[in-house]
């Protein structure tokens, strides 16, 4: 590559304005611009991108429509009366507060969408819960809340997704059901460390729920256990779209906080309103700056460069996901799990199509790649996130992530040789690929 040419140009601009501290979509739009003077194009052109992205994906609405949902599922008492129920079903076994972190977390998938939400709205809760009485260590309490948030957008909804599949063409609907078994997978990998670790630390054993309060306490419970099936079974039923489902999850989340539950005051809607605002703008600039990079990679012919790269290779479709794997989980280290899904993997799509790799397995990987980027050092975000709610030491919650972390990356390989895992429930539902 030319280092003098208008691309690699753009590219300097973008990583210089980033470590300035410029958020990453604003450096993404100015660096395309600046590629588009230097190339004698129209700069209109970042304009006419920006718009035609923004609103002729309706598909995207649903990102502020998620995050709106589970900022009202924390303002309520769902995520409360949730906990509750997992610590009736698995609280009794050793270790059993740690199993309700992953069990919560499994249910917490099927509302939220959102990593970061899923921390958010239960990790300060499981935080007091788990360290009360010096039960378990405070960083061991928030590094297990960080690596089951992970499994979040892993289960449908996933907002992660609904990005991919802005990319790729994908069916958000195959790639929702395409997520289910990995998942569970995954859940079921940090269960067995959970185990592991319970016997060797010695966890306590909680006092046990009795069964004759079983059923008021699932009660009680029940319209926060009743929202995936609202959600998902609109989607799959064809009564809605996955944005529209989006709307009908905010709009559940909302009616039985306020008016069941009465757990909701107006203050604390505007202020899930607003926070959910703040974080959707967020979002909205990087796929924004997205949208005009993408443009600029594709007048440069990026995505057949690399295609044909790989193809001189002669890689398989196995290797090639391999080298997937290795690619994004290095820069899962460095990136913004979402500055990765809009850049990087619209380049390596062209690749994946080539080579025969279905879509919907491809986008489970990538979007599992970028979840475990989130609990991976040395940026990790949601090691950040629990730092601040646990107030430990970022290197003590490291330390204790990293046996979950290396049992995902194993939970990672098996989804990434055996696409049926991730294949078999869409193709029993219709799905073709």
């Amino acid at each position: 590559m030319n280092i003098a040419s208008p691309f690699s140009i753009c590219i300097v601009a973008m990583t210089v304005l980033a470590f300035l501290g410029l958020p990453i979509g604003h450096a993404m739009i100015a660096g395309s611009i600046l590629y588009l003077w230097l190339a004698g194009l129209d700069m209109g052109t970042a304009a006419e991108q920006l718009l035609n992205g923004m609103y002729v994906n309706y598909i995207i609405l649903a990102v502020p429509l998620f995050i709106l949902a589970a900022e009202l599922m924390n303002i309520g008492s769902m995520t409360e009366r949730l906990l509750q129920f997992c610590n009736a079903i698995v609280g009794r076994f050793r270790g059993g507060l740690a199993q309700v972190n992953v069990l919560q977390s499994i249910i917490f998938a099927g509302m939220s969408g959102s990593a970061i939400a899923d921390a958010a709205g239960t990790g300060k809760m499981m935080q007091v819960m788990m360290t009360a009485g010096g039960k378990y260590r405070a960083s061991y309490a928030a590094a297990l809340t960080a690596a089951t948030s992970v499994i979040g957008p892993i289960i449908p909804p996933s907002i992660p997704m609904i990005l991919y599949a802005l990319v790729s063409d994908a069916s958000i609907g195959y790639l929702f059901l395409g997520g289910v078994v990995p998942g569970l997978l995954m859940a079921f990998a940090q269960m067995v460390i959970v185990a592991i670790g319970a016997r060797r630390e010695n966890f306590p054993v909680e006092k046990p729920t009795p069964l004759r309060d079983l059923p008021g306490i699932t009660w009680r419970a029940l319209p926060t256990l009743m929202m995936p099936v609202v959600l998902l079974g609109g989607i799959y039923s064809g009564a809605t779209t996955p944005t529209e489902a989006a709307a009908v999850a905010a709009a559940y989340a909302l009616l039985i906080s306020a008016l069941l539950y009465r757990s909701v005051s107006l203050r604390d809607f505007y202020r899930s309103v607003l926070g959910s605002a703040r974080v959707s703008a967020s979002i909205g600039m990087l796929i924004a700056g997205a949208l005009v990079f993408n443009y600029v990679v594709t007048v440069e012919n990026i995505p057949n460069d690399i295609k044909i790269l790989l193809a001189g290779w002669e890689l398989t479709p196995l290797g090639f996901l391999i080298l997937v794997n290795v690619i994004l989980l290095v820069l899962g280290c460095l990136l913004e799990g979402t500055t990765i899904l809009l850049v990087v993997v619209p380049v390596l799509i062209p690749a994946a199509k080539a080579l025969g790799i279905d879509m919907v397995h491809f986008g489970i990987v990538v979007v599992v790649n970028i979840m475990l980027g989130l609990i991976t050092p040395p940026y990790g975000l949601l090691l950040f996130v629990m730092t601040r709610i646990a107030n430990v030491p970022i290197r003590d919650i490291v330390r204790d992530v990293m046996p979950f972390l290396f049992a995902m990356v194993v939970a990672l390989a098996l989804i990434t040789a055996l696409p049926d895992l991730v294949l078999w429930l869409p193709r029993l539902l219709g799905y073709q690929g």
